[in-house]
């Protein structure tokens, strides 16, 4: 099942292309918000999915291309994003890799929405990454790998825009500015995708490709993922992760660029861009796991740690 927001804060799902408005079947919607509408439907599905069901055998819905889709999840309590997680180069490993994550801000830009680049002057370039999400399904708490997938509820494509070259000890203003997680178009239930870990994933930016990649490169796969973060942090209804991003092809992202990303049977969306200083097109490349980097995307000022995502 493919659940969207669209309109006003509406709450719909796919059915051949038709957009079927199933807000209605959602109780206390206007004290709930919209954050609260989308975490009671995914934290009691069961429940909702037999009310989906019924309206969808109802029949009606409008065409996609006339309804404003929003921000399949609009303010998660978090949004977690691994550090370099995937095996991008020949030699690569998962043991090179960190089991490692930062957090995005939580206010998510939805599809046809804007990213804004601020006035960064330090920064070399900006660059936009593709990357597999999922949302957290129930409460989860030191969970182990055998069950993992039991708390997962769906899938999106998400896009972590990235500020290279400018030296910090955090990823706050690298990659925790407030458009900088633009996702969508909707959430793809886990029942519809029968392995997650080999889906193709596909970038443009102005109609040329940037990168395509399969998720099987990934190095720490979602059930490793929920295990590790579980034990840290309690992961709630409506949270998001993303797992990374195959580094191959990516590339600046400047002012008046259109961003595209493409998830194999999740969607595909599209996001404009303003930017509010100069042109950035300086090249970089991720630094191997160790290296620091030739690019001032290593490790953050004051010491070791692992290299930038």
């Amino acid at each position: 099942m493919k659940i969207l927001r669209f309109n006003d804060d509406q709450i719909g799902v796919l059915k051949d292309g038709n957009v079927v408005d199933v807000t209605g079947t959602v109780s206390s919607r206007a004290a709930r918000g919209p954050q609260g509408v989308m975490e009671e439907i995914i934290g009691h599905f069961s429940k909702y999915r037999r009310r989906f069901e019924k309206t969808l055998a109802e029949g009606g819905g409008v065409p996609l291309s006339s309804v404003k889709l929003l921000a399949p999840l609009p303010r998660p309590s978090k949004v977690l994003a691994a550090f370099a997680n995937y095996m991008d180069y020949i030699g690569k490993a998962a043991d090179h890799l960190p089991n490692e994550y930062f957090y995005k801000a939580p206010e998510l830009l939805g599809p046809e929405g804007t990213i804004i680049l601020p006035d960064m002057p330090p920064v070399l370039v900006f660059q936009p990454e593709a990357e597999l999400g999922f949302v957290i399904g129930k409460h989860a708490k030191n969970v182990s790998e055998k069950d993992a997938m039991k708390y997962v509820f769906g899938y999106i494509p998400f896009g972590d825009i990235s500020a290279r070259g400018w030296q910090r000890r955090t990823t706050f203003l690298l990659k925790g500015q407030d458009t900088w997680g633009p996702c969508g178009p909707w959430i793809t239930t886990k029942d519809e995708i029968e392995d997650p870990h080999n889906l193709n994933v596909k970038s443009w930016v102005n109609g040329t490709v940037r990168q395509e990649y399969s998720t099987k490169f990934m190095a720490h796969k979602i059930p490793e993922q929920i295990s590790w973060l579980s034990k840290y942090v309690q992961l709630e209804p409506g949270d998001v992760v993303t797992t990374g991003t195959y580094h191959e092809g990516l590339g600046p992202l400047n002012d008046g660029d259109v961003f595209e990303i493409e998830i194999e049977k999740l969607g595909r969306t599209k996001f404009s861009v303003k930017g509010q200083g100069a042109r950035k097109d300086a090249e970089w490349k991720p630094p191997v796991p160790g290296s620091g980097g030739p690019h001032g995307g290593g490790a953050p000022q004051g010491g070791g740690g692992p290299p930038r995502p």
